[in-house]
């Protein structure tokens, strides 16, 4: 229900930027103050809700079909609660492919393929889906074969800009820079930057700002659209807004984040900073805001020993299976660690989900 004393700060982050639900539950988007324009989604995600009540009966009837082949049963498991979910949203549903095989290339092909088949036979278009890649060399590599079969990618679990430079040469739709490390949800007493301005104190909006110049920069110089930012993994509602005033093209929100965007109202005269509505395109014309042009001139996330230029965009980072991509993030001790811990935390979300499912197989 709408603020009954005026705007709330949903309303008003939906104004500047594209809100997404990252969540796969239909009755949650359904009943959201605003209409979600994607629904995002990780192998934690698909885990949680394929236990859901509501999927009991179709998880089930997956199994049974599909007796003996996990990978296949969990494809269709996931695409089928996207299907549910897809009426309540504008855009597109997400799903990712299994974060344990990142650095194998043939497989990220393999698995995105999956996904698209099993859209098609749920009669998703595939203008309504995207396939989220992890940022790795392998993967990202991986990305223009699928571009030109017609799927959508994503670069996720994406924290420096060489991954997102690599992300623009793998002709990715979208990117999702996490705001927050994962381990930060878990422990913010000691990961997390609990500063009072995120726009311009959290410790990774210098690598938001210098992602988002750089493409800017490029759109401008190429006229090829570059990837659109995502922002991901907010543990406030005041980090969300930074995503506004940034000038973010969307910003992927978790429930608990979303309630607490709806419950605030909003009163610019008390923001440190304010977005501007969102453009037709987000790189046409973007202009740093004034309080934020020295946001990313210093980058309090790199190691001292590192070089202090920024990422070039004349390297090929996909080139030998994304040797250079990989080369960059292994030289970014921020990158390295903070990659490892989502791609570890999904792939737990993933094993129990095959655990679950081959589970099912043992019992018809």
């Amino acid at each position: 229900m709408p603020h009954p004393t005026g705007q709330t700060w949903l309303q008003k982050l939906d104004e500047q930027l594209n809100v997404d639900v990252d969540w796969m539950d239909p009755t949650y988007s359904k009943n959201l103050q605003i209409t979600p324009n994607d629904q995002t989604s990780n192998n934690l995600w698909v885990n949680q809700q394929m236990s859901h009540p509501d999927n009991k009966e179709m998880f089930q009837k997956v199994c049974d079909g599909l007796k003996g082949d996990w990978k296949a049963a969990y494809t269709k498991i996931a695409v089928l609660m996207c299907k549910e979910n897809i009426g309540n949203i504008k855009g597109r549903v997400l799903l990712q492919v299994y974060p344990n095989e990142a650095y194998d290339h043939q497989a990220v092909l393999d698995s995105a393929r999956a996904y698209a088949r099993e859209f098609e036979r749920a009669g998703i278009p595939q203008e309504r889906y995207c396939i989220k890649i992890p940022s790795v060399g392998p993967a990202l590599s991986a990305c223009p074969t699928l571009k030109k079969e017609g799927i959508a990618t994503l670069g996720t679990a994406l924290f420096s800009l060489p991954q997102a430079i690599a992300a623009s040469q793998g002709e990715c739709l979208y990117i999702s820079p996490y705001f927050n490390e994962v381990k930060a949800h878990d422990d913010p007493d000691k990961l997390w930057p609990n500063v009072e301005d995120p726009a311009t104190q959290h410790t990774m909006s210098a690598r938001t700002m210098q992602i988002l110049e750089t493409y800017a920069r490029l759109y401008e110089e190429t006229d090829k659209q570059q990837p659109l930012l995502k922002q991901a993994s907010f543990i406030t509602a005041k980090e969300a807004m930074a995503a506004g005033e940034h000038g973010c093209h969307s910003a992927t929100i978790s429930p608990q984040v979303l309630d607490e965007l709806a419950s605030l109202q909003y009163d610019g005269s008390k923001q440190p900073g304010e977005g501007k509505p969102k453009p037709a395109n987000v790189y046409a014309g973007y202009k740093t805001p004034e309080r934020l042009v020295k946001v990313s001139k210093i980058d309090p996330l790199k190691a001292a020993d590192m070089d202090q230029k920024l990422a070039s965009t004349d390297i090929d980072y996909l080139a030998n299976n994304g040797a250079e991509l990989d080369k960059a993030i292994a030289a970014d001790p921020i990158a390295t660690q903070r990659l490892k811990d989502a791609l570890e935390l999904f792939t737990g979300g993933l094993l129990e989900s095959k655990a679950k499912i081959e589970k099912a197989f043992a019992e018809i």
